[in-house]
């Protein structure tokens, strides 16, 4: 289990020797370092509506600070990559002039340098279950408390609300599960959320590519849900390819399949904001 960190001036210890060299690997050539993270839970406090969810207001000045010492700072989201942009307010600020989010797990991308995203045709495999989603809600009775988020090209089925989420969650696993199969669509399970969206694209893909496409000689990358697993598997795979990299934890004890895979667990958003600045003060 990583390292737990609540300083805002040490920089944490990380728990593995593969974390220690990722650091280390940081630290000494930052000029070749991409820093890359998550938004919900990570950038971005956890809230019961997902249309309130904003950056913590300490996240742009930390990335600012951090982003001009690195390579690249990239935001990788399941959230469309505009939205990631609105809701982090990651727009021109200055010191992220060179910023990307991959948004919709690497699917969308949107670069400062331009303020435009690029983004691939709608799978028609979303339309068709959005049109079924009210039936198939309505047929385990969850239609009270649930929430549906339009994503673009996926669709966001949310429990938080529910009178008991974690029920919800369960009992809709399977129904969602059939839905998505049958229009070609997959399951993305979450904290209290079950996203359908076309297969073929996550996290681990997106920063794979994005690193390759950087030639960065190290990584870091920030998470906290299950839909970031794919992204620390790929981080284990640069690093058994030779390029050091470390993997850290927006902890919140709600999902400890991370928390154990972690080099550095650090207490949600903030920890995560007090790394980022402690590390640009070190930069």
């Amino acid at each position: 289990m990583g390292s737990h960190t609540d300083s805002t001036d040490a920089l944490p210890t990380p728990s593995t020797p593969a974390g220690r060299a990722g650091l280390d690997a940081i630290l000494a050539r930052p000029g070749r370092a991409v820093i890359a993270l998550d938004f919900d839970g990570t950038l971005s406090p956890i809230v019961s509506d997902p249309e309130q969810a904003r950056a913590h207001p300490d996240a742009v000045p930390a990335l600012a600070a951090l982003a001009p010492k690195v390579a690249a700072v990239a935001v990788v989201t399941g959230r469309p990559a505009a939205v990631a942009v609105r809701y982090g307010g990651f727009a021109g600020v200055p010191g992220l002039e060179h910023l990307v989010v991959l948004g919709h797990y690497g699917a969308e991308r949107w670069d400062a340098v331009s303020a435009s995203v690029t983004a691939p045709d709608p799978d028609p495999g979303v339309a068709a279950v959005r049109a079924e989603l009210p039936g198939v809600l309505d047929g385990v009775g969850a239609r009270q408390g649930t929430w549906v988020e339009e994503k673009g090209s996926a669709v966001a089925v949310h429990t938080r609300r529910a009178e008991d989420p974690q029920a919800a969650f369960e009992a809709l696993r399977e129904p969602l599960t059939e839905l998505a199969a049958r229009h070609g669509l997959i399951v993305e399970p979450g904290r209290m959320v079950l996203e359908l969206r076309p297969p073929g694209m996550d996290k681990g893909v997106a920063l794979l590519d994005y690193v390759r496409e950087i030639d960065a000689t190290s990584v870091l990358y920030a998470g906290d849900d299950l839909g970031d697993l794919p992204a620390y598997a790929a981080v284990d795979k640069l690093r058994t390819d030779g390029t050091p990299g470390l993997l850290v934890c927006s902890g919140s004890g709600e999902v400890p399949d991370l928390e154990e895979r972690a080099d550095v667990v650090v207490p949600g958003p903030a920890g995560v904001v007090a790394l980022l600045r402690t590390l640009a003060a070190r930069l």
